[in-house]
C-alpha cells in the first residue's frame, strides 16, 4: 500500500510540476518563474489540506523530496530544447498539458481523500469531498492567480465538477471495495471527464446576458 501511495504521489507530483512549468514557459517567465509555477502547482494544493486539517507542517515541508521532483522536473522542461520541440507542436503542448493537469488532478483529489480518512473514520462525506476538491484543484487556482490568469477552473471545461464526482466515487467505494480500488476507480473517472470534456468542448452554463453587455 505503501508503495502504491508513494508512486500515485509522484506520478501526481510530475505530472503537475509538468503542468505548472508549462504555463510558465506560455507567459514567457524566466526559469525562476517556471520552477516557482511547477513547484507551486504541484505541492499548492497539499498545503491547503494539510492546513484544513491541522497538519503542520504540512507534509511538503516534513517530507521535501516531492518539492525537489517538482522543481527538477520544471526545470527539465525549462531546457531550450525541451521547452521548444513542444511550444513548436501546438496540438501536442495541449494534448500534454490536458493530460499532465487531468492526471494530477485525479491523483490529488484521491490522495487528499486517503490523508482525511488517515486522520479520522468519522468526517463527514462533505468535508471528504471537500478535502480531496482542495487537494486536487488547489495548487492550480495558484498556478493561475501567479500567472496572472483567471482560474481555469472558472472559466473553461468541466474541471472542479470533476473533481467532486470522482471524490464521491471514491468515498462511496472506500468501504465497500477497498481504498485500493476506491483511489483508482475515483482517478479514473476523473481523467476520464476532463479529457472528455476537454475532446468534445464541454463547459459550465455562462450567464449570456453578461457576454452580450460585454461586446456591446
Amino acid at each position: 500500500m505503501d508503495i502504491f501511495i508513494l508512486v500515485l504521489e509522484i506520478i501526481g507530483t510530475v505530472a503537475f510540476a509538468v503542468s505548472g512549468a508549462m504555463t510558465g514557459l506560455k507567459k514567457r517567465m524566466d526559469i525562476f518563474g517556471v520552477a516557482i509555477l511547477g513547484l507551486t502547482t504541484a505541492t499548492g494544493g497539499g498545503v491547503i489540506r494539510d492546513l484544513l486539517l491541522g497538519l503542520t507542517p504540512p507534509a511538503t515541508f516534513q517530507h521535501p523530496i516531492y518539492a525537489f521532483i517538482a522543481t527538477g522536473t520544471a526545470i527539465l522542461v525549462f531546457i531550450p530544447f525541451v521547452h521548444r520541440w513542444l511550444l513548436r507542436r501546438q496540438r501536442l503542448y495541449e494534448t500534454v498539458l490536458i493530460l499532465m493537469d487531468a492526471l494530477g488532478l485525479g491523483i490529488f483529489t484521491v490522495i487528499g481523500i486517503r490523508v482525511a480518512f488517515e486522520i479520522s473514520d468519522d468526517f463527514n462525506k462533505f468535508l471528504l469531498v471537500f478535502v480531496g476538491l482542495v487537494t486536487g484543484v488547489g495548487g492550480g487556482i495558484m498556478r493561475d492567480i501567479l500567472a496572472g490568469d483567471t482560474p481555469f477552473i472558472f472559466v473553461r471545461h468541466v474541471y472542479a465538477v470533476a473533481s467532486i464526482i470522482g471524490a464521491l466515487v471514491c468515498i462511496i467505494l472506500w468501504t465497500i471495495a477497498g481504498n485500493v480500488y476506491a483511489m483508482l476507480a475515483g482517478l479514473t473517472v476523473i481523467v476520464a471527464i476532463r479529457v472528455l470534456s476537454f475532446r468534445f468542448k464541454w463547459n459550465l452554463p455562462r450567464a449570456a446576458g453578461f457576454e452580450q453587455a460585454e461586446k456591446k
